[in-house]
């Protein structure tokens, strides 16, 4: 046995309530990683679009939506590079301590005053997450031996902490930002995710052999692979230092607006030419080359998903600070704590669709069936405020219910469609391109992101009641087409279920 490594084998472990011990240490750091990014943007567009004589940076709607929207997007999109380094040269275990420094370093950045620095900030958070998210969801699915079936359950689990972390962060960082400003905020984020990254170094040992090694390889093909990842980094700085120069001299003008437009230009290409690479140039066999069909498809339906569902963040952040009545006993609590009911539903719900899934057995829907309900009930959540978007458009202060509503129907949402993609992803996936497969995951709410930004920048421009009508009716319309097809792409999914 290593030293620093388990004894007790996790797919035989079952010491942290029913499932090995090495997910606590996982649910505990996805935890705080969630804790920092929930926290942060909770505050981020309201921290963006607050006057500057309240600490805030003074931007107008379209164009802190355009950042949003390219940062959240950002988040995700890396996530595919992070685990093709996992992958082939670091390892899960390794790239999610070095993901979590660096996230770490990133939110503490953003404490610190000058606009310059905010921006710094939220690249070097973009960058760590990119370590950090697919792997230490790869590792999950590696404490699981194939066809265990405890492993839908264990994704529910870790991602029960996942929103543990999202119900808190944004009470206690609205809190503190309201108390001691908005940087003050950002900095309890950052605390949090050195918490974390402590947490993940003690409870290393319990995850066995889980993500421990890059894929076997030889020593050439390990050289160069290294060698072409600093040739990448390298053409990456440069690129960036080149455009910053630019710039300065006025042979280029970067604005956020141009960003975003280039952007989801860069994030449209990564993607066709990502799936056309993924089936033409991979030495797939026959079964696996269906199992690809059906995680387009998937990646596809949570793109949509994810357009609708993180306008959390942004369209429905503005509307609870600009529309709602966030009043308790005549106190005016912190508009970001809205941000929370996601994360309070998903924490007390995820146990019970974890409990339904293992009590149906085998007559659990299929995944294709799990994405399609996802769909509709992300729908039916902003259909709900069709009707207070109609009251506050004559200045009325809704009740807060109806966001709350709204959340609910979304958490319903999330539930069938989230953990159910993490796990499918683990099943479907040859393990010799786990982790770069779930970067494909990640890439799919990227554009989800990068979507739900742009619409948000219609906030001002568009009535509510066409904004949310529209963003509802669509998601709905998107989940019915998909269950009538969920039949025949289950077929292709080869036994998986």
């Amino acid at each position: 046995m290593r030293a620093g490594v388990s004894a007790v084998s996790p797919s035989e472990d079952r010491r942290f309530f029913g499932h090995p011990r090495g997910l606590s240490t996982l649910f505990f750091t996805e935890f705080w990683e969630r804790w920092g990014y929930y926290g942060m943007r909770s505050l981020l567009i309201l921290f963006m679009t607050a006057a500057t004589t309240g600490g805030g940076l003074g931007f107008d709607v379209v164009k802190a939506s355009a950042i949003y929207g390219l940062y959240t997007a950002m988040v995700y999109m890396v996530s595919l590079p992070g685990g093709w380094i996992a992958d082939r040269i670091l390892g899960q275990r390794r790239s999610v301590l070095i993901g979590g420094i660096i996230i770490a370093a990133g939110y503490l950045m953003l404490a610190v005053p000058g606009e310059a620095v905010f921006y710094t900030g939220l690249v070097t958070v973009i960058a760590g997450t990119g370590l950090l998210k697919p792997n230490i969801s790869t590792i999950v699915g590696q404490l699981y031996r194939q066809g265990d079936p405890r492993r839908d359950a264990g994704f529910s689990v870790f991602y029960m902490g996942i929103n543990m972390g999202a119900f808190f962060a944004p009470i206690f960082c609205g809190l503190v930002a309201r108390s001691y400003g908005w940087r003050s905020g950002m900095a309890l984020a950052g605390v949090g995710m050195v918490v974390g990254v402590a947490q993940y170094l003690y409870g290393y040992r319990f995850l066995g052999e889980a993500g421990l090694h890059p894929v076997k390889t030889s020593a050439e093909d390990y050289a160069r692979q290294k060698a072409l990842l600093w040739k990448s980094l390298g053409a990456i700085a440069a690129l960036f230092i080149a455009a910053l120069a630019a710039d300065a001299a006025g042979i280029l003008h970067i604005t956020a607006k141009g960003l975003n437009e280039a952007g989801g230009t860069g994030l449209l290409l990564l993607t066709v030419a990502f799936f056309g690479w993924l089936f033409t140039a991979g030495d797939w066999d026959a079964t696996e080359r269906k199992r690809l069909i059906v995680i387009s498809v998937l990646f596809a339906a949570s793109c949509l998903f994810w357009s609708v569902f993180e306008q959390a963040g942004s369209t429905l952040n503005i509307f609870a600070a600009n529309s709602t009545d966030n009043r308790i006993f005549g106190w005016e609590y912190p508009a970001a704590w809205m941000q929370s009911l996601n994360g309070l539903f998903i924490w007390t719900l995820a146990p019970v669709f974890a409990w339904i899934w293992i009590k149906m057995g085998s007559r659990e829907p299929s995944s294709p069936t799990k994405f399609s309900w996802g769909l509709v009930f992300v729908g039916l959540g902003f259909l709900v405020l069709i009707v207070p978007a109609g009251l506050a458009a004559t200045g009325a202060k809704v009740s807060p219910l109806w966001l709350t509503a709204t959340y609910l129907l979304h958490t319903f949402g999330e539930l069938c469609l989230s953990p159910v993609g993490l796990s499918a992803i683990t099943k479907l996936a040859p393990a010799r391109v786990a982790g770069l497969m779930m970067g494909v995951w990640f890439l799919s709410i990227s554009i989800g992101n990068y979507l739900g930004g742009r619409m948000a920048g219609l906030y001002t421009s568009l009535p509510l009641t066409s904004l949310f009508g529209a963003v509802g009716g669509f998601a709905i319309i998107a989940g019915l087409l998909l269950a009538v097809f969920a039949r025949p792409i289950t077929k292709l999914m080869g036994g998986v279920k």
